[in-house]
């Protein structure tokens, strides 16, 4: 071969590298979509901080789709039927009817529940351990966890012996206090 038709191929690929770079074709956005019961935004349901310290960042790889009920729980099965319709990768809430909702409208984009009372009570999943389906998060109250927050404050309160419990007679996670206490006076023999 002749040396300068091997030397003008080899800088002419050099040359033309960077351009085949430029027409790559650009990372697709994430999309999030964020189900609340709630009026409009908080500080405890601000999902942007986390993202941005792993790399995703709102308006360049990310779109969030926000979608706010206004306390109305007759709202959120139309605005889940609008997020999947949205067809976001993702799908967050932050109460067990925005859950219960998201779980209605789909089975196969997933659903990640936070400040849900009692998540297998509430139907939404089989287990903590193994939730099952699209669903999976947080809870804030579960039978389990209940029991172990009362150990916790009887090891850090040396001689506690009467724990007083406010409640709200049909709310979300009032089923899980209620199965604990009946528990625990049954396991001490009253009734």
């Amino acid at each position: 071969m002749d040396r300068r038709v091997f030397i003008g191929t080899l800088a002419g690929g050099l040359l033309a590298a960077p351009l085949a770079a430029e027409a790559q074709p650009q990372a697709k956005t994430a999309r999030i979509g964020f189900l609340s019961l709630s009026p409009g935004p908080t500080s405890t349901m601000d999902i942007s901080p986390g993202l941005r310290e792993l790399g995703w960042i709102e308006g360049h790889n990310l779109t969030v789709e926000y979608r706010w009920a206004a306390n109305r729980d007759d709202q959120l099965s139309t605005l889940a039927a609008e997020l999947v319709w949205l067809k976001v990768d993702i799908i967050v809430t932050s109460s067990t009817p925005a859950a219960q909702a998201a779980k209605r409208a789909t089975t196969t984009i997933p659903i990640v529940m936070t400040f849900v009372a009692d998540p297998v009570g509430s139907g939404l999943v089989v287990s903590l351990a193994w939730p099952g389906g699209n669903i999976t998060g947080l809870t804030t109250l579960a039978r389990g966890l209940v029991a172990q927050r009362l150990e916790l404050l009887k090891a850090v309160v040396s001689g506690l012996t009467r724990v007083a419990v406010l409640r709200q007679p049909g709310a979300l996670g009032e089923r899980a206090m209620r199965d604990y206490r009946t528990s625990r006076r049954r396991s001490s023999g009253r009734s």
